[in-house]
């Protein structure tokens, strides 16, 4: 076990060692592959309420989210009417900007849509090129905000019908759910990303 001192060294600088949660999500979950459905929408739609905001406070306010959104069940979300806005309106605990949650409703419809021909996940990884991205920046300055492929995913998505999800917030999304490895090389989490993402199989339907 290294001791805190080594983990400020090494860690990506942005996560930091000042507060357990942001350096818990650091090393536990971002950059790590998956396909879950459930997961894909609930972070789609977090990184969309963080546009303009910091991730921090949106990973603080994470289980109040869940909690506001029903577990963000897309098929519940997408029956809520101006009632449930006015309840989200008033909950304290999340961000509560009225055109974000409104499009959360209307991504849980789109999302909806789509399944009915293929799954999130599916869509998702083939548009990002059908798998993970091993990047390897030295620094912080050398991790871009957007990138072609972010354009063009975030480009098919809004002509499914989502909304914020323009591509500095769908490059964020591509960070965090491991179809791209921005960890800095010098970062342990690197390797232990790339590793997962070089067996990792994304999902074709």
């Amino acid at each position: 076990m290294t001791s805190s001192k080594s983990e400020k060294l090494v860690r990506c600088p942005w996560a930091g060692i000042e507060d357990p949660l942001y350096a818990r999500y650091h090393d536990e979950e971002w950059g790590v592959p998956h396909a879950d459905e459930h997961l894909l929408f609930e972070k789609l739609m977090l990184e969309g309420f963080q546009a303009g905001l910091s991730w921090i406070t949106i990973l603080r306010k994470r289980e109040a989210f869940r909690r506001a959104f029903h577990d963000f069940d897309p098929a519940r979300i997408a029956r809520y009417t101006q009632k449930d806005v006015a309840r989200l309106m008033a909950d304290a605990g999340i961000v509560r900007n009225r055109l974000k949650v409104e499009a959360t409703i209307d991504n849980a419809k789109a999302y909806l849509a789509l399944r009915k021909r293929q799954t999130l996940g599916s869509f998702l990884w083939q548009h990002a090129g059908g798998k993970p991205t091993i990047n390897r920046a030295e620094s912080f300055g050398d991790v871009p905000a957007t990138t072609d492929v972010s354009l063009g995913l975030s480009k098919a998505l809004k002509k499914e019908g989502f909304r914020f999800v323009g591509p500095t917030t769908v490059y964020a999304f591509m960070q965090a759910t491991g179809m791209v490895n921005d960890h800095l090389v010098g970062c342990p989490r690197h390797a232990a990303c790339a590793k997962l993402q070089r067996t990792f199989v994304p999902p074709l339907v």
